[in-house]
């Protein structure tokens, strides 16, 4: 073959390598088993629909095992373009100044069509800062609801408590009754704390619970907090509730053996419990309140974890990103990630899209946690922000074992919870300058 046909084709592989290049950007996340299935599922369903952007999920084991390396590679420069993380750590990624871009700029500056109205009413605000602009994605955003064994209560003769008053009264004394333990909840900090406050319309944090400033104080011992977990107490003597331990496991397991009849969970959970031959029919509805605190219960606010995208790539890499949040907050891409996992669809088109669809229809229990988000909202229901919140969590946790095996009272646990609280909240305060 001569030198001139030799160069021709170089330069023609040259060209043909330029014209198919593709931006490879990478997704570090925390969602194991299924649920990284499906986020597996979602990046094929990217690849394939386009030629300009590869993008790579790698799974980096639990929520604080991700958060910590992601924090580790940004510090060596080597961060991934697109991080998950879960609402504790919010307030950490978001305060490190220069960390990530926010999403409502991102997109903006890629030319892709932004309208924070777009999004479901309790996912709005969780990941924005105090002036509203939203700063990581929602992606598997869920509700805690009230999940219950149909045919318990069908055998107890009593219908799902709309108030803990009901509960107490009638629900539980008839389940106990017909063998059942009548209550059980996973997670205590997030179902029994943050959304007690949001239910009820109390602020959780001074500064706007937290939005509006690192010098914050939070404001859990207060008397209806504390009421409620006198009654717990009560209700756990009297066989009316039963605490399994810390891990979320411990307490939804007893519940899908048939032995309790009512399990506070995530509405992230339907779709695991419909996959399973549970021996039983199950639905489920919305958190209970206290009609004593108050008669016009709000919405609760989203809990699970947002993508962020991290700062010190190249703009190339950044359209990637964008145009990769654009695929994922489609209806169609929005209502895959719904029917499979359990996970509220984040965009009031996607919820349209499984309306029109009939998959309520088909499933009534599934449009649970998209409703109660979208119950009428108050000044203390969008969500919170404070630094060190993983570490606040793991002081509620501490504390309420104690409180639910009688080595402390609740005045002394919250007293505690507040002291130990305010303390992480001032050092994180220092950190931010």
């Amino acid at each position: 073959m001569s030198r001139i046909t030799l160069t021709s084709v170089a330069a023609t592989l040259a060209l043909t390598s330029a014209a198919t290049a593709q931006t490879e950007i990478d997704l570090w996340h925390a969602m194991g088993g299924a649920l990284g299935e499906t986020v597996n599922a979602i990046a094929e369903d990217f690849n394939a629909s386009q030629d300009e952007v590869v993008l790579t999920p790698v799974f980096k084991g639990t929520y604080e095992e991700t958060l910590t390396a992601g924090i580790a590679a940004f510090r060596a420069g080597e961060q991934p373009n697109i991080m998950q993380v879960f609402d504790a750590g919010a307030a950490t990624v978001i305060g490190a100044e220069g960390a990530t871009i926010p999403v409502q700029d991102l997109l903006a500056e890629n030319g892709v069509d932004f309208d924070i109205e777009d999004y479901i009413s309790g996912v709005r605000y969780f990941y924005a800062d105090s002036d509203g602009k939203m700063i990581g994605m929602p992606f598997n955003s869920s509700s805690p609801i009230m999940y219950y064994n149909e045919d318990a209560l069908d055998e107890a003769g009593v219908t799902p408590p709309e108030t803990w008053e009901e509960f107490a009264e009638t629900t539980a004394p008839a389940l106990a009754e017909a063998g059942y333990i009548p209550l059980a909840q996973s997670h205590l900090p997030w179902i029994f704390t943050e959304n007690f406050m949001s239910r009820h319309n109390l602020p959780f944090a001074t500064n706007d619970n937290g939005y509006d400033g690192n010098d914050t104080e939070i404001l859990v011992n207060n008397d209806a907090l504390k009421a409620h977990f006198s009654a717990l107490t009560d209700w756990q003597d009297a066989g009316y509730f039963k605490w399994y331990g810390t891990g979320w496991g411990d307490n939804q397991t007893p519940f899908e053996e048939g032995k309790v009849a009512i399990w506070l969970g995530s509405s992230g959970s339907f779709g695991g419990l419909a996959q399973k031959d549970l021996g039983f029919d199950f639905s489920a509805t919305f958190l209970p309140y206290w009609e004593a605190v108050t008669t016009e219960p709000k919405q609760t606010f989203i809990g699970g974890a947002a993508l962020f995208a991290m700062s010190g790539h190249s703009a190339e890499e950044n359209a990637a990103t964008a145009k990769f949040f654009e695929f994922l907050t489609s209806p169609e891409t929005q209502y895959f990630w719904h029917k499979e996992t359990g996970y509220v669809p984040i965009t009031e088109a996607a919820y349209e899209l499984a309306q029109e669809d009939g998959h309520y229809d088909r499933m009534p229990a599934a449009e649970v946690g998209i409703q109660q988000l979208s119950l009428p909202a108050g000044e203390n229901t969008r969500g919170y922000r404070m630094g060190f919140y993983v570490q606040i969590r793991d002081v509620m946790n501490r504390e309420y074992g104690r409180i639910l095996t009688g080595e402390t009272s609740v005045e002394e646990a919250f007293q505690t919870i507040e002291t130990e609280a305010n303390q992480l909240l001032e050092r994180f305060a220092k950190t931010q300058g």
